[in-house]
C-alpha cells in the first residue's frame, strides 16, 4: 500500500502545479547547499586563509573555489548529510501547494485546509532540527559497525521523517490529539514510508526531487490511514 502511495505521488509529477513545486524544490535545495558550503570556505578562510587545501580542489581561494569543479562534487557529498533537515524544513514551506495538488486530483471535494502560521511551521522546523541533530549524534556511536551504519541511518532518520511528514500532513485536516493517536496506531507504516523516504535521500541529485514526494507520498498515505472525511456541504462524505 505504501508503495501505491509513492506511485500515485510520482504518476502526479506531470502536474503543472506540481511540477513548479517540484523545479522550487530543487532550486531551493541547490540554493542551501551552495550557502551552507560558502559559509564553510569563508570560515575556513577567516581562521587560515590561503593555507587550507580540500580534497578535489586544492588551495581555498574564495569565490573561484565555490565555482570549481571540484566543488560542485563536494556540494552533491554535503546533500548526503543535509537533504534530510532540508527535507524536514521543505515539509513545511510547500506541504500546502503539494497537498493542496494532491487533494484536488484524488479527493475531490474537501473543504480547504485553514492555514498554518509561519510561527507554526518554524516552530515546527527548529524543533525538528534540535531532535534531528540529537539522533545522529547520537547515530555516531554505531559507525563501528560498518556496514551495518547505512541501513540502522536509515531507519532513524526515517522514523524523524516519517514522525514529521505525517504531522504535518495530518494537521491540515485533525486536531493535534487525532493526528498523533493516528500515528501511534498506525506506527509502523509510518516508520516504513518514512524509510523509504530516508534511503534516497542518501543519493545525490535524486534526492533535490524526494521531499517534494514526500509531501505527496504523505499526503495519500494520511488519507488512506484517516478513512473518509468530511467534505464541503452538497458533496456527500467519500
Amino acid at each position: 500500500m505504501i508503495f501505491t502511495d509513492f506511485s500515485r505521488a510520482l504518476a502526479q509529477i506531470g502536474d503543472q502545479r506540481f511540477r513548479r513545486v517540484v523545479f522550487l524544490g530543487v532550486l531551493l535545495a541547490l540554493a542551501l547547499l551552495v550557502a551552507v558550503y560558502a559559509l564553510l570556505l569563508i570560515v575556513i578562510q577567516w581562521f587560515d586563509p590561503g593555507s587550507v587545501e580540500l580534497f578535489m580542489i586544492g588551495p581555498v581561494t574564495g569565490l573561484g573555489t565555490l565555482l570549481s569543479i571540484g566543488s560542485f562534487f563536494l556540494i552533491l557529498g554535503l546533500s548526503i548529510v543535509l537533504m534530510v533537515p532540508t527535507a524536514a524544513a521543505f515539509s513545511g514551506i510547500f506541504v500546502e501547494d503539494v497537498a493542496d495538488a494532491v487533494e484536488d486530483e484524488f479527493y475531490p471535494g474537501l473543504p480547504p485546509a485553514p492555514p498554518r502560521s509561519f510561527g507554526t511551521g518554524l516552530i515546527e522546523v527548529v524543533n525538528f532540527t534540535g531532535v534531528f541533530i540529537a539522533v545522529n549524534f547520537l547515530l555516531l556511536l554505531a559507525l563501528f559497525l560498518g556496514p551495518l551504519y547505512i541501513p540502522i541511518y536509515w531507519a532513524a532518520n526515517g522514523w524523524l521523517l516519517g514522525r514529521e511528514y505525517f504531522n504535518i500532513v495530518g494537521l491540515r485536516r485533525l486536531p493535534p490529539d487525532e493526528v498523533k493517536a493516528l500515528r501511534r496506531q498506525h506506527g509502523f507504516q509510518v516508520w516504513i514510508a518514512g524509510t523509504l523516504m530516508a534511503a534516497p535521500l542518501s543519493i545525490p541529485l535524486l534526492n533535490l526531487v524526494i521531499p517534494v514526494l514526500g509531501v505527496a507520498t504523505f499526503t495519500h498515505l494520511f488519507h488512506r490511514l484517516a478513512g473518509p472525511l468530511p467534505r464541503s456541504p452538497g458533496t456527500g462524505r467519500f
